[in-house]
């Protein structure tokens, strides 16, 4: 059963992040931004100017006590000792932002906004060192883990893109939409008219896998090799998109949220790094299969494919709820995976231990 952590909000809430020492951080609708203890009960509340949402908040890896907020085009940043007026502004971005992610050295902040862009921030500066770009809506960007100058990014122009700090250009660039016809020699009607837009990205804590969860309700899940990197596993994971992803600290257990209102735990260990082939072979073996299929009362029906059946969860949460954001935390000696959605309330569900 979920506890329910409430008092802190008015407004649905968007957005999570739990700083290294357990305190919780939660921004919501119209500016509303809470800070909660372990037992889910709100510590300070702030609404931040202009009541714009807000739309991602982080804590910084180095110095817990410092939290970044987005709300529009601004970044605002906080001291939680004392929830008052922001120690400083950035407004960078032209259109609202729709996800921060600081890296491990806390030197850079990246924001991704609705115009496509990606903001990098020297947090010594105060300037952007780099301006990155989608050619659509960015959604979500990440540094990865133990590499301060690399980050991964996905959006709604279907790109998943790796860049380097060094260069304005991506290092490589997935179009999920050209993998997905290019692997299916038949594409059923709805995948036609349910593209993969590309919603959430994480990155796990060994810094060179990454999931990225999708509108066509599929995860699909990538390894970074030098300057490129390759899809090694997708599978369906909600009946509806996926809205939020998150690798939880051992190696390859993985959240997913959807729109379905279904909150999933996910472990592909025993699928990642199983697949040494060739792309091209690779590619040309899934080609085959998807000849193979074949057509069972009008409908397609796929034989085999690069997907895998075979990934179930290992926890299904019927939480019933749109979801928002999601993130895990420490309380009380056992992990919780909390959960916004669009009511003003956060969820807490117990986690299995791995």
């Amino acid at each position: 059963m979920a506890a329910k952590w409430d008092g802190g909000h008015s407004c649905p809430v968007l957005c999570l992040h739990v700083s290294s020492e357990g305190l919780v951080a939660s921004g919501a609708e119209r500016g509303e931004l809470a800070l909660w203890d372990g037992r889910g009960s709100p510590v300070a509340q702030l609404r931040l100017p202009q009541a714009q949402d807000v739309t991602s908040v982080l804590f910084s890896a180095r110095c817990p006590s410092t939290l970044y907020t987005a709300h529009g085009e601004t970044i605002s940043v906080l001291d939680v000792r004392s929830l008052q007026e922001p120690l400083q502004r950035f407004h960078f971005n032209e259109e609202e932002i729709n996800c921060l992610s600081v890296n491990d050295s806390d030197s850079f902040l990246a924001a991704a906004d609705d115009s496509g862009a990606i903001k990098v921030v020297d947090l010594e500066s105060k300037k952007v060192s780099r301006s990155l770009r989608h050619s659509n809506i960015c959604s979500s960007v990440a540094f990865r883990p133990q590499r301060p100058q690399s980050l991964v990014s996905c959006g709604l122009d279907m790109q998943v893109m790796l860049w380097n700090l060094q260069k304005a250009r991506p290092l490589w660039t997935v179009n999920l939409q050209e993998c997905d016809m290019e692997e299916e020699s038949l594409q059923s009607a709805g995948q036609f008219f349910n593209p993969p837009l590309a919603h959430s990205l994480s990155v796990a804590s060994c810094g060179n896998v990454f999931g990225c969860g999708a509108q066509d309700g599929k995860i699909r899940i990538f390894r970074v090799t030098g300057v490129r990197f390759e899809q090694e596993l997708e599978f369906q994971a909600h009946s509806l998109g996926v809205s939020q992803v998150l690798f939880l600290p051992e190696a390859y257990r993985l959240l997913s949220g959807g729109n379905d209102g279904k909150v999933l735990l996910w472990d592909i260990s025993s699928n990642v790094g199983k697949q040494q082939k060739s792309p091209a072979k690779s590619l040309h073996r899934r080609k085959a299969q998807a000849a193979a299929s074949s057509r069972k009362d009008g409908k397609l029906t796929k034989v085999a494919s690069n997907e895998h059946p075979g990934v179930v969860p290992k926890l299904t949460i019927e939480h019933g709820e749109k979801v928002n954001w999601l993130s895990c935390a420490e309380i009380k000696g056992s992990r919780r995976v909390l959960v916004a959605d669009q009511t003003n309330s956060l969820s807490a569900y117990p986690l299995p231990e791995p």
